[in-house]
């Protein structure tokens, strides 16, 4: 029973951190470690596959094995953030919506680049 809870509980993180690609607002990264975690312990053939996809090698894969990012990934990161999160800003009906945007994108800079160390 754990185990099909781990793994359907890995395959709905997996969709919502796909869907978090092209929606800033859900966070990507933490969503497929989830699922990495949660293939770990219900499937080691799912876990394999995960690791194997090119998702998982974009968004995961370096912090998973040094617990670090390299400067030139943080760039790449951060530009499609800053492009994803202007868009959803421009587009966002409510200010109090624009506002939160805005400062959800200061800390998720301020996390990448001083939280999170360089390779």
């Amino acid at each position: 029973m754990q185990r099909i809870f781990y793994l359907v509980f890995g395959f709905v993180s997996l969709m919502v951190g796909v869907i978090g690609i092209v929606l800033p607002i859900v966070p990507t990264t933490p969503l497929l470690l989830l699922a990495g975690f949660c293939f770990a312990r219900s499937s080691k053939r799912f876990e394999k596959w995960l690791r194997n996809t090119k998702i998982y090698q974009f968004y995961v894969a370096d912090y998973v094995e040094t617990k670090s990012i390299s400067r030139k990934r943080k760039k790449q990161i951060i530009w499609q953030i800053y492009l994803l999160m202007a868009i959803s800003i421009w587009l966002a009906p409510i200010l109090l919506v624009k506002i939160g945007l805005g400062l959800l994108t200061i800390f998720i800079t301020y996390y990448l680049f001083w939280v999170i160390p360089e390779k």
